[in-house]
């Protein structure tokens, strides 16, 4: 069954909750209907920790914490369990609950596991189908009057499930990654009676069925198999997806790429009897189709005991403690506070969150800093941008950083940034990246637009994404909201598949955002001295509320030069709450009326 299309804005009545998150987004509807493993027993090529210092001052291993809850087939009461956490969690936007639901390998019957905020599900197995539940990890939104597009902040992995009515649902928006999952049916990705949605990202999964987006304005799919595609509003990317449909933007708008250049997938917990470890997946080039087709994936995999379990309340000094002993670092749920930056300087080092575990940075440091070494792998934790000024919040490599990485780069998997919301924040740049080489597959880096402390000035933040290094890739980029530019990319040979944005809902007026003789900050900059670039499926959406009146002049500027290349772009006034004039610089037709008709861009030049 396919939604019928809206086509009228929605008003902001008593009846709706009294968060605005895109009030105008969705307004248009749905219009149609691994090889064998290698290494288990060995450590990955991290350094070892130094022997010299005995006894060690922090040990590796122990126990996950409270927040951690571990099931196994014959744990009785799990669904009570599953709805307990689903009740504290399901409306807690700016809660400070987190909960990681995980699920020893076997197969579990009758479940439906809702998921609210900050809450995340996986198996414990090595592959997704060691842990199957005949039943639904389920995201709605009853909560918010059937309307998806605040659904942030959850995650599902390694689990294959058979949905008890043959599809199961997933109404996200972003910072809801959907990693390592088989679907023995259907994927339904939106809300219960076709509300809005604005998400969403699915990678190394395979869903037998159909998925059908219906409502959700736009999706990036990487790596995986799908047993076919419903529909598409605006923007559907996919790369390196088997079962994928055919290029075909705009008309309908799928761009389609049949491999992804370099990939990595994000490193995972397992269990290996009643051992913990962590499995570290190895890079791939042209991928697609998921890593666990063929049986285990391939990769190494590292022993509990070489991770500092890190649990809220430990200061930054102790982090740092444990990675200069050569220690990797896992992230259990919670909210950390920092009065000084991690710093990870060593090659090969992890940096694994559970259940969406919270960096603050306080007092206007940055959270975490890496050096310009080899193969950092940074995943799954949220940095929450603290009421004094930080210049930075995360850095990877220092400033000026030129080292080759490109056979073994460091990689920033569902970290995601957050400036205002849960109270006053601010940043000038959000995310810097100046190590070459380094692949940044899936971050949502959010200046809220909504929530406590969300003001023009509040939770100012001038930039989101800063690109200096060469040679980076970007593979589902949501940055949405800052003051000034959303992207800035000064790095050569850059390339972005999937970028999504909304501009500053909350610009006073024209004058905020004139940027000199333009109109407006890009939302996504390619610095005039690059001479190599390209990006494929790239969207930028104007809802400027404050002052419908505002125009922005383009959403996407680049150099003119041979090597800066753009296919499939697309800019959007949602609902006429301002309007741009053109696509990128001086290309493309001008948004108009209150339509919410994307205007689009095939190729440029």
């Amino acid at each position: 069954m396919t939604p019928s299309p809206r086509h009228s804005s929605p008003s902001r009545s008593a009846d709706r909750p009294a968060v605005g998150r895109r009030a105008v987004l969705g307004a248009a509807a749905a219009a149609a209907a691994a090889p064998a493993l290698v290494g288990l027993s060995a450590p990955a090529s991290a350094a070892p920790a130094d022997r010299s210092r005995s006894p060690r001052a922090l040990p590796g291993g122990g126990d996950l914490g409270p927040n951690v809850i571990v099931f196994d087939p014959s744990t009785p009461g799990i669904q009570a369990k599953l709805d307990e956490v689903f009740k504290k969690q399901e409306s807690a936007q700016f809660g400070t609950g987190r909960y990681a639901l995980l699920f020893k390998p076997g197969t579990y019957h009758g479940l439906n596991a809702q998921l609210g905020f900050y809450t995340s599900i996986a198996g414990l197995g090595l592959s997704p189908d060691d842990t199957t539940i005949n039943g639904d990890v389920t995201v709605d939104a009853g909560w918010f009057n059937g309307n998806a597009t605040q659904n942030f902040w959850r995650s599902a992995e390694n689990l294959a499930l058979v949905p008890v009515n043959g599809t199961n649902r997933w109404a996200v928006a972003q910072a809801a990654p959907f990693r390592r999952m088989h679907v023995r049916g259907g994927l339904n990705l939106s809300p219960a009676g076709y509300g809005w949605a604005s998400g969403g990202y699915i990678a190394d999964s395979r869903i037998d069925g159909q998925v059908g987006p219906y409502s959700q304005q736009q999706w990036y799919t990487r790596d995986s198999v799908v047993g076919g595609w419903l529909n598409a509003v605006w923007n559907m990317v996919f790369s390196g997806v088997e079962g994928a449909p055919a290029q075909s933007f705009p008309n309908p708008p799928y761009t389609t790429l049949g491999t992804t250049p370099i990939s990595r997938e994000k490193p995972f917990l397992y269990l290996n009897g009643s051992e913990y470890r962590v499995f570290l997946p190895e890079k791939r080039t042209n991928a697609r189709g998921v890593t666990w087709g063929n049986g285990t994936p391939r990769g190494t995999s590292l022993p509990l005991s070489q991770f500092y379990v890190a649990k809220p309340g430990v200061t930054a000094a102790t982090l740092n403690e444990a990675l200069a002993q050569g220690l990797q670092l896992l992230l259990t749920p919670g909210i950390y506070h920092l009065d000084q930056p991690v710093q990870v300087n060593r090659a090969n080092t992890v940096v694994l969150g559970l259940g969406y575990a919270t960096l603050v940075p306080d007092n206007g440091v940055t959270a975490l800093k890496v050096a310009d070494v080899d193969g950092v792998r940074l995943a799954g934790f949220l940095i929450d941008a603290g009421p004094v000024n930080s210049a930075t919040l995360l850095e990877v490599g220092p400033q000026g950083a030129s080292a080759d990485h490109s056979a073994n780069p460091t990689t920033v998997q569902d970290v995601f940034i957050r400036i205002g919301g849960a109270g006053p924040g601010k940043a000038t740049t959000s995310m810097v990246i100046n190590s070459r080489h380094t692949i940044v597959d899936h971050t949502w880096v959010w200046r809220a637009d909504h929530g406590d402390g969300v003001d023009w000035e509040t939770n100012r933040a001038d930039y989101g994404v800063r690109v200096n290094g060469d040679d980076v890739l970007a593979t589902g980029l949501f940055v949405e909201h800052f003051n000034k530019y959303d992207v800035q990319w000064f790095g050569q040979r850059g390339r972005t598949i999937f970028f999504q944005n909304e501009k500053a809902y909350d610009a006073p007026n024209q004058a905020a955002i004139q940027n000199g003789s333009i109109k407006g900050y890009a939302a996504y900059k390619v610095a005039d001295s690059v001479t190599a670039h390209e990006g494929w499926g790239l969207g930028s959406y104007c809802y400027y509320n404050v002052d419908p009146s505002i125009v922005q002049h383009h959403g996407f500027a680049a150099p003119n030069a041979p090597g800066v290349k753009f296919h499939n772009l697309l800019v959007v006034s949602l609902g006429g709450n301002g309007q741009y004039e053109r696509v990128i610089n001086d290309t493309g037709s001008p948004t108009s009326g209150t339509s919410t008709v994307p205007s689009t861009v095939v190729s440029y030049p």
